[in-house]
């Protein structure tokens, strides 16, 4: 449906998008996950036609879309502040994008009252159309925006960090909304955020860009266990990295000679991964099986996090090493502050980049 071909943007000389090669299919949910200053929000307004790229094509629905006008592309934008009209009601606001828009404005009021109608059905508003936008909630507000663009019929959305300005709770529950609105209405979402949990949970393909490039393009499970790079894995917020240097099957780091496994993954920068929650805990005079790679640690604090334990241990390096229990598998045990304990993980379990 979409495509980029080696797209690039720079901004006073600095690039803020290096040569963006993607492909996104029809009808899913995509999750473009990046960290601050990556060229997230730069990718989507190229997209949208609010910037045009230095070079490169963008194609969709088979045409070069490179020099077409933002509201002659298809596509909807929903901003991350919503951008509500503040002195409209929850109902003008939505209308407002089909009486207006330079193409195709629809005039017949019956026509935009049944559109509006329907769509203030589909994404939850009923009862709430005279309101003014600042007598509803930040997950209502959101609602109104989404609406005011899907009214439109565009062929893919765009949402800039759409859950960004909602508390925790309201931003679990709008996840799962927006995923059934986005069924319902049969059209593919481009979902740009900084959480790697919010992209994990949301996007049927999730989008890694990191460098100004697309560091790694796959299903959420493939992306979560098999991070591309050292680069990816420590965004994911789930790995601890080791530098050095593989050589006959060991990886010299600073906590020591690691065995590796099987699995290794070519990588312009040598790095050694293993997620939090592969480590087991154990007394430090534990002896690690003949499968196992084991290091020690002293233990430093632990922090509860509702369905799981994060625990932190500082290694003979000064290295914090974090290792993650989840409730549903075991009671929560009580570590000794300042002691020693051993840190143990199959060696299958690793990533190993080189």
């Amino acid at each position: 449906m979409l495509t980029l071909s080696k797209v690039t943007k720079t901004y006073n000389g600095e690039p803020a998008l290096d040569g963006i090669d993607l492909s996104l299919p029809e009808d899913s949910y995509v999750s473009l996950l990046g960290p601050s200053g990556s060229g997230k929000t730069t990718l989507l307004r190229v997209i949208a036609g609010f910037e045009t790229p230095d070079a490169g094509t963008i194609r969709f629905g088979g045409k070069v879309i490179n020099a077409v006008s933002p509201h002659g592309r298809g596509i909807g934008f929903v901003f991350q502040n919503f951008a509500l009209f503040p002195h409209l009601s929850v109902e003008e606001n939505i209308a407002f994008g089909l009486l207006n828009r330079k193409h195709e404005a629809v005039t017949d009021r019956k026509v935009v009252d049944a559109r509006v109608r329907d769509m203030i059905a589909l994404v939850g508003l009923t009862g709430l159309e005279g309101r003014a936008t600042t007598q509803i909630s930040g997950g209502q507000k959101q609602r109104v925006a989404l609406a005011r663009t899907l009214v439109t019929e565009p062929k893919m959305v765009l949402l800039d960090e759409p859950l960004g300005a909602l508390d925790a709770n309201l931003r679990s529950r709008m996840r799962s909304e927006l995923r059934a609105i986005r069924e319902r209405c049969g059209v593919t979402f481009l979902h740009v955020t900084g959480s790697e949990a919010e992209a994990l949970a949301m996007g049927d393909t999730v989008l890694v860009l990191d460098a100004k490039k697309i560091a790694q393009q796959g299903y959420a499970d493939t992306i979560y266990n098999r991070p591309n790079s050292p680069a990816v894995a420590r965004f994911l917020n789930c790995y601890n990295l080791f530098g050095g240097r593989l050589s006959d099957g060991v990886f010299s780091s600073a906590a020591g000679p690691l065995p590796v496994g099987k699995f290794s993954l070519p990588s312009a920068q040598s790095a050694y991964a293993i997620r939090y929650d592969r480590i087991a805990i154990r007394p430090r005079e534990a002896v690690a099986g003949a499968d196992e790679v084991r290091i020690e640690g002293t233990f430093v604090a632990s922090e509860y996090t509702g369905a799981a334990v994060n625990s932190f241990f500082q290694l003979d390096d000064g290295k914090v090493f974090e290792v993650e229990q989840h409730l549903s598998h075991s009671a929560p045990e009580a570590y000794q502050p300042q002691s020693r304990y051993s840190l143990a993980w199959k060696k299958e379990d690793a990533l190993v980049y080189g």
